[in-house]
């Protein structure tokens, strides 16, 4: 096993090498410079992270022409997607974390709108493996999970108009409705309670770190949350059935992450000022649902008007979640007071 170790190690060497000598195959010595920083920053090496050297050189793609930062997340890309190392997968996500904490704005945009050619940005590793052993394996988890995390970071970035990872807080563009805002922010914390089973791996320096970075963006996530909720908690009583279910279903979602947040960030703050919030609100949310269904039932009609399709239901014990029957698209709802009934 120790020799088989060693030759493993051997041959990874061997094929970082070998991608440093392909990284130099450019016309363009600038374009060749950063494809090589790519390779050094993300080598299979499997305990160390990325030195800050190494982030940094990939960083200062940004400040280059503007071909430079094309070519960076390209490369980077390109690295991520071809590869079926744990290790190097890894790397390059936790690169394209840097990247969007503290890499210019050059390289911020060129990710946001990877591939050029009119990209979503999803890294697309669901299906991402290591069958090599059991730690690999284990690792690989571990890629899905944070290639999923840097995802949602983008599209929390959208929500709240700045980049989330961001201590600039470069602003993105104008601020939605709190609601949606807060379903967004609780997609994200959701998002990251889903982590792997393998906890033990954080003994591991690279997926330490990995936790770090997104340890940080739960941090703002949870700023930007309470804020919000504090804000719609002084607004409940204008808000309709609808909404209100839809705001008692995002903080139940929330409640539900809090154990496994707890298992993942052990040893952190119990932040129970955040938690009293959100139970707080939903309480609040919860018992004026109950009272609007004492005076309010909803009537779903067929948009063609037929007797035979019309039928009165509870939106709260029909459709659990708030969500309704599939099939209906073809209702509408009509919300009519029985006070005087």
């Amino acid at each position: 096993m120790h020799l088989r170790k060693r030759l493993r190690n051997l041959l990874h060497s061997l094929k970082d090498k070998a991608s440093v000598i392909a990284a130099s195959l450019s016309n363009n010595r600038h374009v060749s410079s950063v494809r090589i920083h790519v390779v050094r920053a993300t080598t299979h090496s499997f305990y160390a992270p990325p030195s800050e050297a190494k982030i940094s050189a990939v960083l200062s793609a940004g400040r280059g022409s503007y071909l430079l930062p094309r070519a960076c997340i390209d490369a980077l890309m390109d690295r991520l997607h071809k590869t079926q190392n744990a290790t190097v997968a890894l790397k390059c996500l936790f690169t394209i974390h840097n990247i969007i904490a503290k890499g210019p704005l050059t390289l911020k945009d060129n990710l946001s709108h990877y591939p050029s050619h009119g990209g979503n940005n999803n890294l697309n590793l669901s299906a991402f493996r290591d069958n090599t052993d059991t730690e690999t394996l284990e690792l690989s988890s571990w890629v899905r999970w944070y290639a999923n995390i840097l995802e949602h970071v983008l599209t929390v970035s959208r929500a709240v108009g700045y980049y989330l990872s961001s201590s600039k807080g470069e602003f993105l563009g104008a601020r939605g409705d709190l609601l949606r805002e807060i379903r967004v922010l609780v997609d994200f914390v959701e998002h990251v309670s889903h982590v792997p089973e393998s906890l033990h791996l954080q003994r591991n320096d690279l997926v330490y770190e990995v936790v770090r970075l997104v340890r940080e963006d739960y941090g703002n996530v949870q700023r930007e949350i309470l804020w919000r909720v504090e804000e719609v908690g002084k607004r409940v009583e204008g808000l309709d059935v609808v909404e209100l279910r839809q705001l008692v279903g995002c903080l139940g979602r929330m409640e539900e992450c809090k154990e496994r947040l707890v298992l993942l960030f052990v040893n952190r703050k119990r932040n129970d000022v955040f938690w009293d919030l959100i139970g707080g609100v939903k309480r609040k949310g919860v018992a004026m649902v109950e009272e609007m269904e004492g005076n309010w039932v909803t009537v779903v009609t067929a948009k063609n008007e037929s007797a035979d399709l019309t039928r009165y239901v509870n939106p709260f014990l029909d459709s659990p979640g708030g969500a309704w029957p599939r099939g209906d698209e073809d209702l509408f709802r009509l919300t009519v007071s029985t006070v005087g009934f």
